[in-house]
């Protein structure tokens, strides 16, 4: 069954492919915020098994259902908050839905609209499987007046939408951090496949950091990621494939685009003097390398992006 899932690069994907409404799914900036009960008016729902390739938090103020991750069921109940992040095996199950909220968004969110090293202050992002938390009646009425203001801004049309979005973003991670991930450090979180995962993701960020600071030039292999684990590389190929439905090669493009896109948003930098921060030593290899994952040159991306910021 896993191996037949969907995977869906974004939200409105995922429920095009399950033949739900997209009406209230908006996808301007990789960032989306709805109601459920506004989607699922037929219950109960149990939806494919897909794999997502974005972040999600859940807020349950009023239902009942069930979600699986991977071999994992976990019941959804009242004033619980649920983060899951992108790559594991899903299963969404509802059962009641009379108030929840879901925000979903991709790395370049983070990157462009939190901050650049977002990862540093929210490190419980790179955790792959987190149980459901349950919050007291006061600590969810203020998470729920934070994403309330957030959908507020999402459906209005604001010179300024997309940073202060980012900003609400910003005081809601703070107080889900606040509440219940003050001390997390996701690498002693899970079995050993799961380590071998955030490792992983902690080292490919870290890398991406000293090449953007400029404090290493040279691209990592999957062969060096495999080395800074002591695992053999096909061993290590073969647990990210299967635990996060994406290859090494696959988490390294995505990578490499999302940290060129944020680069391409400086004017300051050339395309050569980005080519060189990612590790490139042709400007024109970049440009390909670019294309073939954003399905634009770096040129045309840069112009596009500047054009709406008009």
């Amino acid at each position: 069954m896993a191996n037949n899932n969907i995977s869906a690069e974004t939200l409105r994907e995922l429920y095009l492919e399950l033949g739900l409404p997209v009406d209230y799914i908006q996808e301007d900036f990789n960032f989306t915020i709805h109601y459920l009960e506004e989607t699922f008016k037929s219950l109960p729902f149990r939806s494919e098994p897909f794999r997502p390739n974005y972040f999600s938090f859940l807020f349950v103020k009023n239902a009942f259902g069930y979600y699986t991750i991977d071999d994992q069921r976990f019941e959804v109940i009242a004033n619980t908050v649920y983060f899951t992040n992108p790559g594991n095996y899903r299963i969404f199950e509802w059962e009641k839905l009379e108030h929840t909220c879901l925000i979903t968004f991709g790395e370049g969110f983070l990157k462009e609209c939190v901050h650049h090293d977002v990862y540093q202050d929210f490190s419980f992002l790179l955790s792959e499987t987190v149980l459901p938390r349950v919050l007291t009646e006061a600590q969810f009425n203020q998470i729920e007046e934070l994403y309330n203001l957030i959908y507020k801004e999402y459906r209005g049309d604001s010179l300024y939408k997309n940073k202060i979005i980012g900003a609400l973003v910003i005081v809601l991670l703070l107080k889900i951090k606040a509440y219940f991930f003050q001390d997390y450090n996701p690498i002693y979180e899970g079995n050993r496949t799961s380590q071998i995962v955030k490792t992983f993701k902690l080292n490919l960020e870290r890398h991406f950091r000293e090449l953007i600071s400029g404090k290493t030039d040279v691209q990592l292999r999957l062969q060096d990621y495999a080395d800074m684990q002591a695992l053999h590389m096909n061993y290590m190929s073969s647990v990210i494939s299967n635990k996060t439905g994406k290859t090494i090669s696959s988490w390294i493009a995505d990578k490499t685009t999302t940290e060129a896109k944020v680069l391409l948003q400086n004017e300051a930098l050339s395309i050569k003097e980005i080519a060189i921060r990612l590790g490139f030593k042709e400007t024109s290899h970049f440009s390909n390398y670019f294309k073939k994952h954003a399905s634009s040159s770096p040129a045309d991306y840069r112009k596009h992006y500047f054009s709406k910021q008009s």
